[in-house]
């Protein structure tokens, strides 16, 4: 397993580029805008990382900017945390065998998400290419929110 990153909702984009960037000394190594979706995401990780592991392979903090004002409480602002793992399958296994409920199944073998016993929501994302979409999992409902 390899942690990827943790994603921030941001209310303005430029402020938290100011302080994540040129306050913290954060580089950003990629940024995407989603126009149909109206929101912007921008990585950034610390120039050591980058240094040791390479742009790709950084642990990174993303920054969620969506156009459309809202306003967060309670935590709506923190997101999620990312991890790649070998077998997205097995993982959703062993953890639901442990009594973990799989928010969102990987049905599409790639993605699922699931979340922390204090409530934190976990991306899990299957490394390399996504796994061929098998049962229990395609038939399994998403359950509450991640």
């Amino acid at each position: 397993m390899r942690f990827l990153h943790t994603m921030v909702r941001v209310a303005d984009l430029e402020a938290s580029l100011r302080f994540y960037r040129d306050l913290l000394g954060l580089q950003e190594t990629r940024r995407s805008v989603h126009e149909k979706g109206r929101f912007t995401l921008v990585y950034l990780a610390a120039p050591e990382d980058i240094e040791r592991l390479g742009d790709a392979a950084a642990p990174q903090v993303e920054l969620t900017y969506n156009w459309d004002p809202e306003e967060y409480s309670g935590g709506r602002n923190f997101g999620h945390m990312a991890f790649a793992v070998r077998d997205i399958y097995a993982l959703c296994a062993a953890l639901q065998d442990a009594g973990v409920t799989i928010n969102r199944p990987p049905r599409d073998g790639h993605m699922a998400f699931v979340r922390s016993p204090d409530g934190v929501s976990i991306e899990l994302l299957q490394q390399g290419e996504a796994l061929e979409p098998c049962e229990p999992w395609v038939s399994m409902d998403n359950t509450g929110s991640w």
